[in-house]
């Protein structure tokens, strides 16, 4: 039996050579006395339960307050590579472009004058005082551009609004609405889906790929693009990966797409 297995009624526990420290424990006689020693025994246990909890919550605000630590401490995903919108390696129009449009002047008010397209696009031209008027290309005054004038216009296209910075009167033979049903092109109705039909030389050629251009380039393209598909309006002017550039239409069902060599000689439509 061991310390505290039960004796007889009146018997006492043999004495044994014990260390001091246990001694109070170890020569308790009786059996009323066993419980109180039980008792100190589970709340000795119960306390060092207490203390090891209290030190553990002590140390997890340290652990808790270092976790968001190295989370703020963690760098946010790097940006793509890829040229941004506004970084000249794309063709997305973040801001209005160089571009251009024939027409005939129906209304002058200095400084602005409204004109008609042959597929009947009515377009806003701003003058400034950087604009130059040309006849062919004999310089003329601004004041001669009256009602009824035959125009090519260039300069910075927003939407259907041109700010310009060349006006050059055209000919006034072969205008008109018979113009643009000649080329083919197929004038602005709401609503009506536009015509799925390439025409000529399409070069290799994703939509959104390439460079909008500006300066002479865009002029030159421009001035390539309108005569042979008048009756809307160019807001933008790409170059393509071939070297080709698309001049963007808009203001007509068809077609949206002008393609003009390196030579600026118009080889397809789509």
């Amino acid at each position: 039996m061991n310390d505290y297995d039960r004796t007889g009624p009146h018997e006492s526990v043999p004495a044994r050579p014990v260390s001091p420290d246990s001694a109070t424990s170890v020569t308790m006689a009786k059996q009323p006395h066993r419980p109180k020693a039980r008792r100190w025994i589970m709340t000795a246990v119960a306390m060092t339960a207490v203390i090891g909890l209290a030190a553990g919550c002590g140390s997890s605000p340290t652990a808790t307050a270092a976790a968001p630590s190295s989370t703020a401490a963690a760098p946010s995903a790097a940006p793509s590579g890829k040229p941004g919108p506004a970084s000249g390696g794309t063709n997305v129009r973040t801001a209005p472009s160089e571009g251009g449009s024939i027409g005939v002047v129906d209304s002058v008010s200095t400084p602005t004058f409204t004109m008609t397209t042959s597929a009947g696009q009515k377009v806003t031209v701003n003058e400034g005082s950087a604009t130059t008027y040309l006849d062919g290309t004999t310089s003329i005054a601004a004041s001669d551009i009256a009602v009824g004038k035959n125009v090519l216009v260039l300069g910075i296209t927003d939407g259907t609004t041109i700010t310009a910075s060349q006006v050059v009167v055209q000919p006034n033979d072969g205008g008109g609405a018979a113009a643009s049903t000649a080329a083919g092109v197929v004038p602005f109705q709401r609503g009506t889906p536009s015509p799925a039909k390439s025409i000529g030389q399409i070069p290799a050629y994703t939509e959104g790929e390439g460079t909008i251009v500006s300066g002479t380039v865009a002029d030159q393209a421009t001035e390539a693009a309108l005569p042979a598909y008048p009756g809307g309006v160019v807001d933008r002017v790409v170059q393509l990966s071939g070297g080709e550039y698309e001049v963007h239409y808009v203001g007509v069902n068809w077609p949206h797409h002008i393609f003009v060599n390196q030579s600026f000689q118009v080889v397809g439509a789509n």
